[in-house]
Formats: structure tokens, C-alpha cells, sequence
């Protein structure tokens, strides 16, 4: 096996384009990028698009976009070049022709005719007799004769690869050492009946052409090791590849009910993410955390101290479960990093058409910049900024009939109008004056501050929560706060 320090790092990742990009996916893009960065390698990027009905094209260009929403760059690959292009398997298709063609020449692989109904009903035989109920090789060494009979019956065969009669044993990356005895491995299709490759065939032979050096995957897929250990040394005897990668199977993301996260799950999918305004740094952090960790006593960083830091020796081979809430967290410490400018910048988006409710009249660029600092302390995703700051551009605050009904208690008018005459004489240019005039007015009702500015924010901004009270009201302006509070209380003697 190769390690990372007797060659340069040639590392892939290889996805279909079969819909929206799913978290585990974009988990496995991460480490093979920061292993490459790390180690000042190549990283390749591959699309496996063989499977015709499944793939689209839509897809593959949600996928390039989604690569780079996330800040990802490639060495290899769609869009940029590189010496192995092309870089889509369904541009391979020749390639994969003729080494199948000189896998079966050199002996290392057959024609197989069983129908799936024999497959079957031999692997219930063998499951029945409790041995492995892999393919039991009954087409490994046909006579002229028996293929001669087969062809007559119409039977088209598929590519088997011949897997060697011995144990196979290579060092994980992440798991360690690891053994594969004969029987658990069996002889498997490369392919189909109708001539096109299989995924068994095709990654390895890409991985081979492109000289990867470490193959980084998700769990799920080590049991097609083995098989590609046996398959890289026969394309080594060919000629056709140099040598064999070391591989390094990732941990699964486990969603709710402790089950794997699968692309079926809401919190799988990256649109969500995008939608709802996490930042590409902070999702990346988060990911991260899904088997690895930059220290024990530090959740958050940036993907340069990642990239510094990153040795897949130290990736955790236990599953790692997906907390949305962990991941808003670090994702709202990610948002309060920005500088003012590219926060406001980046809330663009929220602020207009579709999400905005008010006109784009109505939108008051001065009342945005002097809110933006208020507003960066409290959101976990950038998508909140729109239900934050729309009492500012709107008419009227938005009416919410369980806000309303939790603050304004028996006795609110009272303190409305207490509230309304204090701030009547406060200085406006002051958030300190403001909360002063609604903390005298609540001691004249008894009230503490938090009880007494309840009923006054939710007459202003429609909301029981939400930005900095005091500095919302100075930014609204006293004319506004005052009409807003007077329309409260006309709501509350009706």
C-alpha cells in the first residue's frame, strides 16, 4: 500500500449527479479536500454518471453549483481539465470496453450465464446449508459445449471477475488492519448483460488511469474493497495501473432514531441548508465534527485551521449522529465572525422578493446598516433576518396572534400608556434613555424590565422576540413607536 509519505497525494471524489447533493456527500468531499490541501496534493474530481436512467444533466450542474456555493476547489476535473480527462464516466465508456476485454484475455475474468432465478435458488441452497451464499462460481470454467448450449438458449452473459483463491488483508486508513477470507469474497459482475460497465469495474479502473493515491470513502462501501484490491492486482499484471491506493472508509452520519442519515431525510439535503441561510463555512465546521475533531475542547474554526490540522489517522471510525440543532450553533457563532459589511452583504438574498414582505419602496437602506450589528448578535441562519427587521419596512408590525396573547396581560394598557408618556419625553438618541423611560414605567406598575418591555415590543414589532428592543425603537424613530404603541392600545379597548 501507498502511504503519504512515499508519494505525492492524488486523492478523488467521485459523485453521481442523481438529484439533490445530500450532507453525507458533501462530509466525504470535505476530507478528501482538506487530506489533498493538507498534504499539497491533487485532488480529482470525478462524475460517475454511467447509470443512465438515474442521472441527469440538471443534476450534474446542481452538483458543480453546490461544489461551488461550498468554496470548493479541484485540481482535476469538470471545468478546469487535467491529463486524465475526461473527467465523466459516461465519456469513458471505451476505456472501460477494452479492459474489460483484457481482464477476460488474460484469464481474470468471464462470461456468466445464470439467470437470476438459478442465482437465487442457489444462494437459498447455501444460506439453507449455512455456508456463504455468494456466486458459487458455476460459470467460472464452462466447456465450449455448455457456453455452446447457453448461446443456443438466447442467454446473454454478464463479466464476472475471477477473485483469487486467498485471504485478502490491507491497513484502513481509519479502521486499521483489516481481513477478507476467500469464501466472504466471491467472484462479481463487472458487466451488465447489455454491455455496460458497473461500478465495481469502472471506479477502480478510473482510480487506476488517474493515479489515485488514497481512496477516502463513506463506511458503506468497504465491503467492495477486497474485491477492488484483487481487481487493482490484476490491472497491475496488465499494465494498466501502477499501484494500489490506500483506502480509508469514513464513519456513517447517523440521522434521527440512530438509523443512517439517507438522502430520504430533510436534514440530509444541501438545498435545505442554502435555503435557510447557513453559511458555507459554518456548515463545513460542522461536518467536520462528523467523525473529527480539530481539538477536544473547540467546536469552532475556519476550513484554513482545518486544513492544517487534518490527518485522516485521526478520523474517528464510530458513527457520527447529525445534530441540527449543534449545527445552527456553530453556524451562528460562523455568522457573528463576519465583519458588518459581509454580513449585510451576504442577508441580501432575504431582504428582497420572494422572501420579503414589505415593497422594495419601502425598504430603508440607512434603517438596514444602522440594525445589521444588532441583528448579526441573534441569528443562527441568515434567512431570520427577514421575520427580524421587517417592522422597520413595514406599515404595520406583523400581527402574532400568540405573541399578542402572551404579552398583553391583564393591566398592559395601563402600562402602555405609562410606557407611552415616559418615552414621549425620552432622548430619542439615546437606546440607554429608551430603556430607562420603559423601566420607570414598569416600576410605577410593579414590573421588573423584562415584564414591563413585553407588551412594548410586541406593540412595535409584532413579536415577543427579536432584536435589541431599545435599539430597534431609536432606529424605528419615536413617531413610529408612539403611533405603533397608540394603535396597541386602541386594539386592547376594542
Amino acid at each position: 500500500m501507498s502511504s503519504v509519505a512515499s508519494a505525492p497525494v492524488r486523492v478523488r471524489f467521485c459523485p453521481s449527479p442523481t438529484g439533490n447533493p445530500h450532507v453525507g456527500l458533501v462530509r466525504t468531499a470535505l476530507f478528501n479536500w482538506a487530506f489533498a490541501k493538507h498534504h499539497q496534493g491533487t485532488l480529482v474530481f470525478r462524475i460517475e454518471d454511467t447509470d443512465a436512467a438515474r442521472d441527469s444533466e440538471e443534476s450534474y450542474d446542481q452538483l458543480l453549483d453546490s461544489l461551488r456555493w461550498l468554496g470548493f476547489d479541484w485540481d482535476e476535473g469538470p471545468e478546469v481539465g487535467g491529463p486524465h480527462a475526461p473527467y465523466r464516466q459516461s465519456q469513458r465508456m471505451d476505456i472501460y470496453k477494452d479492459v474489460a476485454q483484457k481482464l477476460q484475455d488474460a484469464g481474470r475474468a468471464y462470461h456468466c450465464y445464470c439467470s437470476t432465478e438459478e442465482l437465487d435458488a442457489r444462494r437459498d441452497a447455501a444460506r439453507a446449508a449455512g455456508k456463504p451464499s455468494g456466486y458459487d462460481g458455476h460459470c467460472r470454467d464452462l466447456s465450449a459445449e455448455q457456453v455452446d448450449a447457453y448461446k443456443a438458449e438466447g442467454r446473454t452473459p454478464i463479466v464476472r471477475f475471477r477473485m483469487p483463491d486467498e485471504t485478502i488483508t490491507f491497513i484502513d486508513l481509519v479502521r486499521g488492519e483489516l481481513t477478507f477470507t476467500a469464501e466472504n469474497v466471491p467472484d462479481y459482475g463487472i458487466v451488465r448483460a447489455n454491455g455496460a460497465p458497473l461500478y465495481t469495474l469502472v471506479n477502480p479502473v478510473d482510480d487506476a488511469l488517474m493515479e489515485i493515491t488514497h481512496v477516502l470513502r463513506g463506511e458503506d462501501l468497504l465491503s467492495s474493497t477486497p474485491r477492488q484490491i484483487a481487481l487493482y492486482k490484476a490491472l497491475i499484471d496488465l499494465g494498466i495501473a501502477k499501484e494500489i491506493p490506500s483506502f480509508g472508509h469514513l464513519p456513517y452520519v447517523m440521522g434521527e432514531g440512530n438509523k443512517k442519515l439517507s438522502k430520504r431525510d430533510p436534514e440530509s439535503s444541501l438545498n435545505l441548508y442554502r435555503e435557510r441561510g447557513f453559511l458555507p463555512e459554518g456548515l463545513l465546521n460542522y461536518l467536520s465534527l462528523l467523525g473529527w475533531s480539530l481539538s477536544g475542547d473547540r467546536d469552532v474554526f475556519s476550513m484554513d485551521e482545518m486544513v492544517a490540522a487534518f490527518e485522516i489517522s485521526d478520523v474517528n471510525p464510530n458513527p457520527a449522529r447529525f445534530d441540527l440543532k449543534k449545527c445552527e450553533a456553530i453556524n451562528a457563532d460562523h455568522i457573528r465572525l463576519l465583519d458588518v459589511k459581509d454580513f449585510t452583504e451576504r442577508c441580501a438574498p432575504w431582504l428582497k422578493a420572494p422572501f420579503a414582505p414589505w415593497a422594495p419602496e419601502d425598504f430603508d437602506e440607512a434603517k438596514w446598516q444602522a440594525v445589521a450589528p444588532h441583528a448579526q448578535t441573534r441569528l443562527k441562519v441568515l434567512s431570520e433576518i427577514t421575520d427580524n427587521v421587517d417592522f422597520l419596512f413595514l406599515a404595520e408590525p406583523v400581527e402574532d396572534k400568540v405573541s399578542w396573547t402572551k404579552a398583553m396581560k391583564e393591566g398592559s394598557d395601563a402600562l402602555l400608556r405609562t410606557a407611552r408618556e415616559r418615552l414621549e419625553s425620552a432622548d430619542w438618541t439615546s437606546p440607554e434613555s429608551l430603556k430607562e423611560a420603559v423601566l420607570a414605567a414598569g416600576e410605577t406598575h410593579g414590573l421588573k424590565l423584562g415584564k414591563a418591555q413585553a407588551p412594548v415590543r410586541v406593540a412595535v414589532t409584532g413579536r415577543t422576540i427579536g432584536l435589541p428592543l431599545f435599539e430597534s425603537l431609536e432606529i424605528l424613530g419615536k413617531e413610529k413607536t408612539l403611533a405603533r404603541i397608540d394603535a396597541a392600545l386602541a386594539k386592547l379597548a376594542a
